[in-house]
């Protein structure tokens, strides 16, 4: 897999209560911080949104966009309008639409991701407050067919229409990363931004391939083709973390996984991940991880009962 599939897959986004919203022509509406990733892409109509610390974006007709921080939100026909609690409209959805103001003027169709693996940090942390996709952009109209569809489903009662929804919302979230990431304007410090650096994103990728492999400074510098020390200044630059740092971190995170998921011994683990004793693993482990891979492990299992 390439990196952003890798990263995803730990982290097991789970798609929850995917919803529609069809308002009138006046209307206001307060929604509390959402947990996880908030996805919306607007139908038809335009409206504005507000997210505190962050400058109100009008969002208009085919326009996508992530909340991805825990912060309250409004969304308005007109900013001059005073608000209702969000859960004074959904708490009266019918087969997954929820009806402001009679409706007829604007639709919008949303999701929200949770993540069940750990480290979430990984993608939520390097991430600005708001990714706002205009339909204007190049490539949106890419995401047109799978909002579409998310809408028929919401507004019919197909068969299988909540995996409809679930797989939907998920390949939405995949394609609004990519534009973000390819529009021009786009900066940030992280492993994601640094995919878009092609010589960085072949360092990254090879990681990713084998994590196991003990890797050098100068072999990951080749592979970019890029001299040790030009690679190792950009590299950080990019990620904010340098290259040994970055590859001991996506390993502690797989291990992490394994440990959380199967009933692999420790030593096993740090053997597939390239390190030749179980005290060095461990040790790089806990200053990594905060924690003892025991520790870690026997906090997972807690969590899961």
């Amino acid at each position: 897999m390439d990196p952003l599939s890798d990263v995803l897959a730990l982290l097991k986004p789970k798609s929850y209560v995917s919803l529609g919203l069809d308002a009138g022509r006046d209307w206001a509406i307060d929604f509390p911080p959402p947990q996880g990733i908030k996805f919306n892409a607007v139908l038809s109509g335009s409206c504005w949104l507000e997210v505190e610390g962050v400058e109100p974006i009008l969002l208009e007709e085919g326009d996508c966009f992530l909340l991805t921080q825990s912060r309250p939100f409004r969304m308005m026909s007109d900013r001059s309008l005073p608000t209702i609690p969000a859960h004074d409209i959904y708490a009266h959805a019918k087969d997954g639409v929820a009806i402001c103001n009679g409706g007829g003027a604007f639709f919008l169709v949303g999701s929200r991701f949770g993540f069940s693996g750990a480290g979430a940090d990984l993608l939520v942390g390097i991430l600005p407050p708001v990714v706002h996709i205009s339909e204007h952009s190049d490539q949106a109209s890419v995401l047109r067919f799978a909002i579409d569809q998310m809408a028929r489903e919401l507004r019919g009662r197909h068969p299988g229409g909540f995996l409809m929804t679930e797989h939907l919302a998920h390949i939405m979230l995949m394609q609004i990363l990519r534009l973000y990431l390819a529009a021009p304007d786009t900066e940030g410090t992280g492993w994601l931004f640094a995919l878009a650096d092609r010589q960085i994103g072949l360092a990254i990728g090879a990681m990713h391939a084998e994590p196991a492999r003990r890797w050098t400074l100068q072999q990951l510098a080749t592979l970019a083709g890029m001299s040790r020390s030009s690679f190792a200044e950009r590299f950080k630059e990019k990620v904010g973390a340098a290259p040994m740092d970055y590859l001991t971190r996506w390993r502690m995170m797989l291990a992490g996984e394994r440990l959380t998921n199967s009933s692999e011994p420790i030593g096993t683990i740090a053997l597939s991940l390239g390190y030749e004793s179980e005290s060095a693993f461990s040790t790089a482990f806990k200053r990594v991880m905060a924690r003892s891979p025991r520790q870690y492990g026997r906090e997972a299992a807690a969590q899961a009962r």
